[in-house]
Order: C-alpha cells, then structure tokens, then sequence
C-alpha cells in the first residue's frame, strides 16, 4: 500500500511583491516529487503553470501573470499531495503606461533575444553566464576527485556549456549516486523542455505566415512594376523615385528614432555593467568587506572570503578582476602580518596561539608559523624568569621605598608583573590572602625569589610544552585530527625540530636551576655564571626551615613538569639541584643546630628537679629533636630522588655530589654538635660564681616541687655546679642519648650507633673528669684533718689513758662527710652512694697509712685505735667498697691483739656508746635512705 503524502504547503515567496511577468521563486514542503507532479500553480488567482520551473520538493521558480487580484495567496496543486495551500501572499504592483518614446525605469529581464538591426543574437554578458541545472534535478555530488575524471575523459569536460561537454563526466561528477528512477525522469523533462522550445519556433513562424505571404505578393508586384518600367535608372522614373521615397524614410526613422536607439545602447551598456557588479559584487565588495571582519576579529569569515575569491579569480584574465584581486591580496598580506603580531605576542593563552596559527596556516603564511609562535614563546619565558632575577637584585639595591617611587613615577607594568597580576591560583584552587605589609621583611628575598620563579614556570612551560604537543601530533591544523597536507607537513617539520625542541626545554631547566643556585648555591658555579645568575649582593643566610620551603617549591616546580610527561633526561638537573639542595640543608641545619646548642648553656637555670637533673638534658633533646623534625622533609626521599645517607658509592658515582663527602661531613657535624654540648657542660661545671648570669633564673612559688636548699636567690656554689652537671650526665648517659638513638632510627637516619657511642665516651670521660674534680674538693679536707686530730694535744699511741670514747677529729670528719651527704642528696640521690663510696676510700685508706706509721702501742692505744676503726667501719659500713674493706683490713691488722676479754668488753661498751650518742647523724648513712629514687 503506497504511502499518502501531504497536501503542498507554501510557506514563502521571493520576492513578496512585483509586476506582471516578474520572476519569483517559491519555498515551502510537499511541492511535488518532480516536474511532472507538478499539476497546478496560481498566483493572486492567475495559472502560472506554464512558466513554472520545478526544483526541488521545496523550491519552485516561475514568472507572476497579468493577474486581476491586486494581492493573493500563491496555491500550488501536485498529483501526490493534491491542492495545497499557503501561509504568505504576493502583492501585484501596477505597471505604469509609457509610451514609445518615454523612458522607462522597469528593469528589463535579461535573455536572448535577436536583434533585428544587427542581424544577430544579443544577450547578456558572457562573464555573467552561470550553469544551470538541466535535468532538473538536485545535485548529488560524489567523491571522484577531479583529477580521476581528468584522467578519464581528457580533453572533454563537464561544463554543458563548453564545445567539448562530456555528457558521461556530467553525470558522474553531479549524479554519481542518483538512482536510476530520478535520471529517467529527468531524462523525460529534458526532452519536454527541448519538445516546447521547438514548438515554440514553429508557433512563431505560423503565427506570421500571412505577413511573410503579404510581404511576398508587395515584393511580387513591386518586381512586376520595375521589369515594366525598365532597369535604366532614370531620372523620373519609379525605381528613381521609390529610392528617394526609401532614402528619404530612413532619414525621417533615424531623426526620430536616433535619440532613442543612443538611449538603448547606453542603457544596454548601463544595464550590462550592472549586471556584471551585481553578478560579481562579493568581488568588488571583497576588500572593504575583508576590512571590516578584521576590524571585528571575524577571521573564519576573512578566509572562507578569500578562499572563494581565489579558487575564482586567482587565474582570471579580466584585468578589472586582476585589480579588484589585488587589491584583496594586499588586504591578506596585511592580514597575515597581523595575525602573525599577534601569534607573537605576549602573553598569550595556548587557545589563542592555537587559534592564530590556524588563521596562517589556512591564509598560506610564509615559514612556519607554529615553530615562530614556540620560539617566541621559549625567549619570552627565558626572559621573564631572568626579569624576576633583576626585580628582586633591584628591590635588594634601592630598597622599598625607591620600588615605590619607582612605580608611582612609571605606571607601566614590567613582563613579569603582568604575569604575576595573572598568575592562576596556587594548588588546590585556594586564594593566598594579602600578606601583611612587613612580609617582604619576614620572608628572605631568595626564597621569595624562588616561589616567584616557580609561578612562572608552572604557569608558562606547561603550555609551552603543551603547544609543542600540538604541533607534533598536528591538532594545531585539525581538532578532530583527520589526515591532511597542513597536519603530515606539521609531523614533518617537528620530527626535523625535535632536537631543537630538546634544546629550548633544556635551556629552561638549566636557567631555572643556575637562578636558584645563584640565590642559594653561588658557589657550584663558575664566574661567568655568577655574573648572569648571581649578583645577590646582601644574600641572607638561610636557615634550615626556609631552605625546606625552597626545596617543597623545588619539588612542585618537578612534580609539576613530570606531570606533562616531560622526558626525565631533561629533568634530570632539576633532581641534580634537589639533592644538593637537601645536602645543603642538611649541613645548614646541622651547624644552627651546634649554634642552638651552644646557647642551651647560657639557658642553664640551675633548678633541679625530683631527679635530680636540669632542665639542660631535656634542652638539648628538644634541640635535636626539632633539627630532625625539620630534617624531615628535606630527607624524605620522593619518586625519583635518593636518600643521600643510604647510598652506597657504586650508586652516589652517577650522581653530583660525593656521597663518601657528604657522609663525613654530616658525621663531623654531628660529633662537632655532641663536642659543643659537652664543652658546654664543662664550661657550666668550671664557672666561677662572679660568671654566672643569675638574671634569667627564677623559683616558681606556687609550685609544691621546691627543692629544699635553693631559695629565691639561690646562686649555685662550684661545688653545686659539679653535682648538677654529674647528674645531667648521668641521665644523658642513660636515657638522653638512648632517646636520641630512637629519634634517629625513627626519622630514617642510620648509621649513628658509632656516633652515639663516641658521644657517650666523651660524656662518661667529662663525668670522671668532674667527679674526680669534686672528690678532690671534698675528700682533701676530710682525709687532710685526720692526722692533724689524732695527735692532737701531743697524743701518743704508746703512752695514752685508758680510752673512754671515740675523740672528737673522727666525729669531726663524720660529720663533714654528713656535710656532703647532705649536699649531694640535695641535689640527686643517685650520686649518693657514688660519692660518699670514694671520700670513704680516701679515709679508710688514710687510716690505714697512719697505723702503718706508728711503730708501737699501748694497750690501751691498741684499745684506742680499734675503736676509732671500727666506729669509723661500721657507721659507713653502707657505702663500704672492696678498696674500703681492705684499707680497713690492714688497719686493724697492724693493731695488737685484745686477748683479754676486759679489753674486749670495754671496747664493745665505748663502741655502743658512740652509736647511740651519734644515732641521729648517722641516720643518712642506713641503707632506707640511700636507694635511688625509681624513675
């Protein structure tokens, strides 16, 4: 069952108003499947059908008749769709009546007619003649290039208006894939169009018949008359006198119609000359019309312009065509320059560049515009990031206040500060806000220097990088990246610039890395660099935390380029930079952390707390735990990077710094940082009281942990001084430097068990050296007093009363080791024990000497001596050692033997005496009192 198709719809008529015989053309839908479908057509009520011309199903073009309505709707009637029906209407104008002699304004439609007096065809310009569609059908071009056919049918060609048309070419370039049905019909409408063409001449010739018969029988009679009248021409006679009348009608036609035909002929010319603008305006109006899309930035239209102008005219032989042409190549010359000025400039967005090299490309642009717009790109970024360089050399030289001046007396913004006013925001999408106004003074100007090199280079290289792409893989010439000559010469040319390429990207990296190294690293280069890179006359000397801000901007300025998937031989000056910025740091950070240390010394308060130690041993711990925090990241080993500590020489050769070097120096660093803290022990140890700054030391009153002893004014003795560090050096012996071991491991360092062991020896070393200083103070005096008080008031061993208790100089040296129990408890009661052990050496081996020395005693000097050994032996009997009992030992061996058990009673009764009259001062000496306190 065949498909019912709409009735035909009129939806638009061009023009919408005319006179009779005006030429239109009529759009709408459903207008008929061909020619022949085409069964009815009226306008304002009047059949036009006989001069329509069928299209399209949607195009109609025919001539209005002398219809009677002076406005009506334009009804179009087709065998498939029916009567149809219309949304627009068609206004007839009113042709005025002139006469045969008045000038007329009505355009007179163009087309062949003959011209009676010059005996030939005249019709219009052959310049404006275009081809027409004669089969009546739509074109259906297919994809036989033109070369195919050339090759095919030479010497023939497809213009049905040339002497040499190829009806074949014709068709397979216009309707390769017309189907078969469509060719036939438009085969039978062909013939149609020829069939009324002839009919039309036959018409013509019997519509005159008569007047070519009357015109026959006067030409007959007027022979007869002159054969009768004689061929003589003579005066008077009819031949004579019809010549007369004839010249003399010819005058009389061309007085009257001389005027008229010299104003045809002009206005034929006129009309001419019209035409060919009207037919070839968008050439004439092409220059003014290429000037004005520029001065709009409509460049697509420009070249579109151009293109159609010269696949026209770019071979013509018609000089005023040659001119209007040049004149529109001049215009593009100018074009081109522009765009190539602009493609140059800087800044510029990589769209743009983009954008740019496509207008070139399309407009033919001498040279390679694309490699022009990456080599200005590769200088303008080698010279922003040397302006950032002289921005800050100049800031450093003038000063601040000067900058100001300088900007308020020049408002023009440098290259540098337009990109950084444009500057994207930083990572992660945050706006920094203002800095204070003081920052520049806070931040160290090489820092700061180098945050702003980063901004330029993450800004501008990823695009640069990124046109580079482009240009490789040809998307500059086609976004959707088919095959064409513009993209194939594009790879062509980046495969002959790679090495080029190379070289620009390695001239940036090496530039960024020489700036940073001549604002941090002035000494890894060689003069001459120093004078391009360098210059930092009143460089600051960083410190350990700045120098990690720099290597965290380093690392993003890497991370980011690897991001683009930039090989890593170029990159590879960058990770050089890095690791010898780490090493750097490291060393930097090691020698302001010795500083710190050795400034931990003048902190020394001198309160001691339960344990007996300062605040010093947790000082210095916190010192070097904050150099390993700060260490962190700069040791922190990224994808790519080394750990510099753990390298073994085989791996350190390929890289720039000598790693065997590094280790030695953070090693001595290191032994030099352990040095100074114990020099500063020994220096606190040795100060004199007038040396010691008592203005930062201060009691907390309300706290409950005051130590007994040290008031608010409390100004450590020498002797105080020598307890405190002892004990600062145990707890550093025991748990300061274990700590630090862990602290080490934990943050990655390895390696530091000699250095700690070092460490530990040159404290124990300092601990002997002050003990010894100590006992030497306290022990002298003690072991000093004992002869003197033994012989006291001439006493003598072999002459002596009986005894009746123990003298006064053993309870006097009792009571000075008391003395300095106390002291020693008052500050750690773990050197206790250590203490009191070697001043009771030094007194038992005393005793023993001065027994060896007597020669003889009594017995009641035997009675003496043995109960001052003993009272002696058994009250510090707990701090009693090997050399104590031995000394002690051979003192009593020396004695006489009490074999009398009265002699042996009484010594037992003076010894007990003694203990219970001295029971309250030989209270510290019991072993309750004496144990350390448990940490």
């Amino acid at each position: 069952m065949s498909r019912v198709r709409q009735p035909p719809l009129v939806t638009g008529i061009s023009p919408n108003e005319g006179t009779s015989w005006t030429k239109v053309t009529i759009r709408g839908e459903n207008l008929g499947t061909g020619p022949a479908d085409l069964v009815g057509l009226s306008i304002c009520g009047h059949n036009c059908l006989l001069t329509a011309e069928w299209m399209s199903a949607s195009k109609i073009v025919c001539r209005v008749g002398p219809a009677k309505d002076d406005k009506g709707e334009i009804i179009v009637t087709t065998k498939s769709g029916g009567h149809g029906t219309s949304t627009v209407s068609f206004k007839l104008l009113k042709a005025e009546k002139i006469g045969i002699l008045d000038q007329s304004a009505v355009w007179v439609d163009e087309m062949n007619y003959y011209d009676m007096r010059t005996d030939r065809y005249k019709g219009i310009s052959p310049l404006s003649l275009r081809p027409s569609n004669p089969l009546g059908i739509d074109f259906d071009k297919g994809k036989v290039p033109l070369k195919d056919l050339e090759a095919l049918f030479p010497g023939v060609s497809g213009e049905f208006t040339s002497e040499n048309f190829s009806a074949t070419w014709y068709l397979i370039e216009n309707h390769s894939v017309t189907s078969f049905d469509q060719l036939r019909m438009a085969a039978s409408n062909l013939k149609k169009q020829a069939t009324k063409k002839n009919e039309g001449s036959l018409a013509y010739v019997k519509g005159g018949l008569s007047t070519f018969f009357e015109a026959q029988d006067a030409l007959a009679a007027i022979h007869q008359r002159l054969e009768s009248d004689g061929t003589e021409r003579v005066e008077g006679s009819m031949t004579q006198r019809l010549e007369n009348v004839l010249n003399r009608a010819s005058d009389t036609a061309d007085t009257l119609f001389q005027e008229v035909l010299g104003r045809k002929d002009k206005a034929d010319s006129t009309r001419n000359a019209l035409n060919v603008l009207q037919r070839f305006k968008f050439l004439f109006n092409l220059p003014l019309n290429i000037e004005r899309n520029i001065q709009k930035g409509d460049y697509d239209v420009v070249i579109n312009d151009y293109e159609k102008a010269k696949s026209l005219f770019s071979n013509t032989e018609v000089s005023v065509f040659k001119k209007v042409y040049a004149e529109v190549e001049t215009r593009i010359g100018a074009l081109r320059s522009l765009l190539l000025d602009k493609l140059l400039e800087t800044p510029s967005t990589l769209h743009d560049q983009k954008r740019y090299i496509r207008y070139l490309s399309d407009l033919h642009a001498s040279g390679d515009p694309a490699w022009q717009c990456i080599s200005a790109q590769h200088k303008w970024i080698l010279g922003l990031m040397q302006n950032c360089k002289e921005e800050f050399i100049n800031y450093q030289r003038v000063g601040l206040g000067a900058i100001a001046l300088d900007l308020e007396g020049d408002p023009r913004p440098s290259a540098f500060s337009r990109i950084r006013d444009t500057a994207p925001l930083s990572k992660g999408g945050i706006l920094h806000t203002p800095r204070h106004s003081t920052w520049h003074y806070e931040t160290p100007q090489q820092v700061q220097f180098v945050e702003k090199l980063s901004d330029v280079v993450i800004g501008q290289l990823p695009n640069f990088w990124k046109l580079w792409i482009s240009y490789v893989n040809g998307s500059l010439f086609s976004e959707t990246g088919e095959k064409s000559g513009q993209v194939e010469k594009s790879k062509k040319n980046a495969r002959q610039r790679q090495n080029d390429f190379k070289k620009m990207i390695e001239e940036v990296t090496h530039r960024l890395v020489k700036l940073v190294r001549g604002a941090l690293l002035p000494s890894t280069l060689t003069e001459l660099e120093l004078k391009l890179y360098g210059g930092w006359e009143n460089k600051t000397e960083l410190t350990g935390p700045w120098l990690t801000q720099v290597i965290h901007t380093v690392r993003v300025i890497f991370e980011a380029l690897v991001a683009l998937e930039i090989p890593n031989d170029l990159l590879q000056v960058i990770q050089d930079l890095l690791l010898e910025l780490r090493h750097h740091c490291l060393l930097v950070t090691l020698h302001h952390t010795a500083d710190d240390v050795k400034r931990v010394a003048e902190k020394e308060d001198w309160v001691v707390d339960n344990e007996g130690i300062t605040s010093l041993p947790a000082q210095f711990e916190q010192c070097m735990v904050q150099m390993l925090q700060s260490l962190k990241e700069p040791m922190e080993t990224k994808p790519g990077e080394v750990n510099i500590l753990q390298l073994d020489q085989d791996q350190a050769s390929e890289l720039c710094v000598d790693i065997i070097k590094v280790r030695e120096q953070v090693e001595k660093l290191w032994k030099d940082i352990n040095k100074v803290f114990i020099n500063c022990l020994e220096q606190l140890s040795t100060k004199t009281d007038r040396d010691i700054d008592t203005s930062h030391m201060s009691v907390d009153l309300a706290s409950p942990n005051l130590f007994s002893g040290i008031q608010e004014d409390f100004c450590p003795t020498l002797e105080q001084r020598l307890l405190i560090i002892l004990s600062n050096c145990q707890y550093l012996e025991k748990h300061t430097f274990l700590n630090l071991a862990e602290h080490f491991e934990k943050h990655g360092f390895t390696g530091t068990e000699k250095i700690t062991r070092v460490t530990v020896h040159a404290v124990k070393e300092l601990d002997e050296s002050l003990f010894d200083a100590y006992i030497e103070r306290k022990s002298d005096p003690i072991v000093g007093s004992l002869e003197p008080g033994i012989y006291a008031g001439h006493f003598d061993w072999r002459d002596c009363s009986t005894p009746t208790g123990v003298r006064n100089y053993l309870k006097e040296a009792l009571v000075n080791i008391i003395t300095v129990h106390a002291e020693v408890f008052t500050v750690s009661k773990d050197l206790v024990p250590r203490v009191l052990t070697r001043i009771i050496e030094g007194v038992a081996e005393e005793m023993s000497r001065l027994m060896q020395c007597v020669s003889s005693f009594s017995k009641n000097g035997a009675i003496q001596a043995r109960l001052e050994i003993d009272s002696l032996r058994d009250a510090v009997a707990s701090y009693l050692s090997s050399e104590s009992h031995a000394s002690f030992k051979q003192a009593l061996e020396v004695l006489p033997q009490l074999h009398n058990g009265a002699d042996k009673k009484l010594l037992e009764e003076l010894l007990n005496k003694f203990k219970s009259s001295m029971q309250l001062q030989l209270t510290c000496f019991q072993p309750s009192n004496v144990q350390p306190v448990k940490r």
